[in-house]
């Protein structure tokens, strides 16, 4: 049977440029819909989508009370809403899987629904991020159009993966990071066929989730001065991120095997989130995906003895979360317990060498941690300075870093997952 010939090149960069504009749209409805939701309940800003006052802001000017209603409705949107998305919608397909897949399409409506009860949880309080639910969109019109048009299977595949990184580049503001996430992460490949359209793409939906989102960095941070100490630090901190990203991501794959897929899924949520809010009341900046404990962090918001707590409090309720069957993304969640670790062992060394900003070790911390967490090295060193803007000289103590946690999550899968190691690791959700 004679293999299908490959398709033009205008048609190529016709569904290149459509499908970077609809993942551009996506990640910009998705974004607007978590503003709206945030807002209306905890109420503030409530006539202004996008403010000056952060969701931290507005979570710590709330009641407790409300703090605890809004996660008890949030237990009962994500029980009954993926309760219903197993018992009643096609089956979802990661967009890993789809990759694999001679047809990478993945189910629309399901996907819709899944990433849009994705965005409403994490808008009520859900410590899990937000970045899951652009992706898949991004990717699942990216395999309709792709379908729609007559790619073949391989241009279909990139299509798809390029569709899933530029929904992350739109939501985040990160074209250069989502560009490296198709090529790294999703398609394990640099070659020219896959990095053209993924850059493209990343870039243009960039470009028109401005329009709705805006194009400010996501995180601010104050301008650092490049020491020996940190980059001491760094290099000899590295591997501790990695061994720590390895149990993290044992734990979780253990808390997601163990998702009930019966009634039981809206009692499971409901204590999960009810826990989760009581928390709240002592320590608000546990809601959410961790952006405004990250932020804090960037800043020298958090003490030390605040960031320990955080950083058991946050993986606790990640795994609370992920084992009563709620869904979404480990990329802010990773870069959070990072922070908050790299705050806990900075604070250490400045002890007995010379002392370093904490916000200057949490930037660090929360790159290694995500390069390992997420297997996605040098995606994480792009993302950090992306995410921060911050100066060029700091891409050092990242990158020793990085290499050190990255370099330990090698070892443990080598010794204890007892598998061979490819040199580009598929990240696997």
């Amino acid at each position: 049977m004679l293999a299908r010939p490959r398709t033009g090149m205008p048609l190529l960069m016709a569904v290149t440029v459509g499908v970077g504009i609809g993942a551009g749209i996506g990640g910009t409805c998705l974004g607007l819909l978590l503003h709206f939701i945030q807002h209306w309940a905890y109420g503030y800003s409530i006539h202004k989508l996008l403010s000056a006052q952060s969701f931290l802001q507005g979570v710590t000017a709330s009641t407790p009370e409300r703090r605890v209603l809004a996660l008890l409705v949030c237990g009962c949107v994500a029980g009954i809403g993926w309760w219903a998305l197993q018992r009643f919608a096609r089956p979802l397909i990661s967009v890993n899987d789809a990759l694999k897949s001679d047809d990478p399409r993945t189910p629309v409506l399901s996907t819709v629904v899944n990433a849009t009860l994705q965005i409403v949880t994490v808008a009520l309080g859900s410590p899990l991020g937000r970045e899951g639910a652009p992706r898949e969109v991004g990717a699942s019109f990216a395999g309709w159009l792709s379908h729609r048009i007559g790619l073949t299977p391989q241009e279909s595949r990139v299509m798809v993966a390029c569709g899933a990184g530029a929904g992350l580049a739109a939501v985040y503001n990160v074209p250069l990071s989502g560009t490296l996430f198709t090529l790294e992460v999703l398609l394990g490949t640099f070659a020219t066929a896959a990095a053209i359209p993924a850059l493209l793409t990343a870039v243009i939906a960039s470009t028109v989730a401005w329009i709705g989102l805006g194009n400010d960095a996501q995180y601010s941070v104050p301008v650092f001065e490049l020491s020996d100490s940190l980059m001491a630090w760094s290099m000899l901190i590295g591997p501790l991120f990695g061994f720590a990203a390895y149990g993290f991501s044992r734990l979780e794959r253990a808390a997601r095997s163990q998702v009930p897929r019966d009634w039981r899924l809206l009692p499971s949520c409901l204590l999960a989130f009810l826990l989760i809010g009581l928390a709240a009341i002592f320590y608000p900046q546990l809601l959410g995906n961790g952006k405004g404990p990250i932020q804090l962090g960037f800043n020298d918001g958090v003490s030390v003895q605040l960031a320990a707590t955080l950083l058991v409090l946050k993986v606790l309720a990640i795994l609370a979360c992920l084992r009563a069957g709620a869904g979404g993304g480990l990329l802010t969640p990773g870069m959070s317990i990072g922070a908050m670790l790299a705050i806990v062992t900075g604070s250490l060394w400045n002890h007995a060498f010379p002392a370093v900003p904490l916000s200057a070790y949490a930037i660090v911390g929360a790159a290694a941690f995500l390069a390992a967490s997420m297997r996605m090295p040098i995606t994480a060193i792009v993302l950090a300075v992306e995410l921060t803007r911050v100066d060029h000289d700091y891409l050092f103590p990242v990158v020793f870093a990085v290499a050190g946690s990255s370099a330990a999550l090698r070892i443990c899968i080598r010794r204890y997952d007892k598998v061979h190691v490819p040199s580009a690791v598929l990240h696997k959700e």
